[in-house]
């Protein structure tokens, strides 16, 4: 089992636990039902509706697993306003293409198209203890990109 720290931030890991209740209390019950109907229908061996009831089951299962192994391993990362950035700092970098806002996050919260980047990711990595008016090098698959810290919030 692996027993990694899962940084979350506050409202990261409300919404971990929403997702696990609402899994467990919602559609377990549900693909249960549907698994239970799909049996009732008689000869389960070419039944098309049992094995995609059950291929839904173990998906639920793993993501469920997934979640729990995550919350047991959550360190909540409170934001403090200092000027290094950190999990749960907001950045904004500027680079040859213009300026772009960051929020830095654990991996379990990331969500790129919405702003939040993970700070395992080549350039939540490379912005790590960085501050203000630093310049950081961000080593990625197409190349090394350099970007300035405008500010950190």
């Amino acid at each position: 089992m692996n027993n990694k720290p899962v940084y979350l931030t506050a409202e990261g890991l409300e919404k971990l636990k929403s997702e696990l209740q609402h899994l467990v209390t919602v559609e377990r019950p549900r693909v249960a039902a549907r698994i239970h109907d799909a049996k009732m229908d008689g000869d389960i061996t070419e039944n098309a509706e049992y094995e995609d009831a059950k291929q839904e089951q173990s998906f639920l299962e793993g993501r469920i697993a997934t979640l729990e192994s995550q919350l047991k391993n959550a360190e909540v990362i409170a934001h403090s306003n200092g000027d290094k950035v950190g999990i749960g700092s907001t950045v904004v970098i500027r680079g040859a293409d213009g300026e772009d806002r960051f929020t830095i996050v654990g991996s379990a919260e990331a969500a790129p198209r919405e702003g939040r980047i993970s700070n395992e990711s080549p350039v939540g990595a490379a912005l790590m203890g960085s501050r203000k008016g630093d310049k950081v090098i961000v080593h990625a698959p197409a190349g090394s990109v350099t970007y300035m810290v405008v500010s950190v919030g």
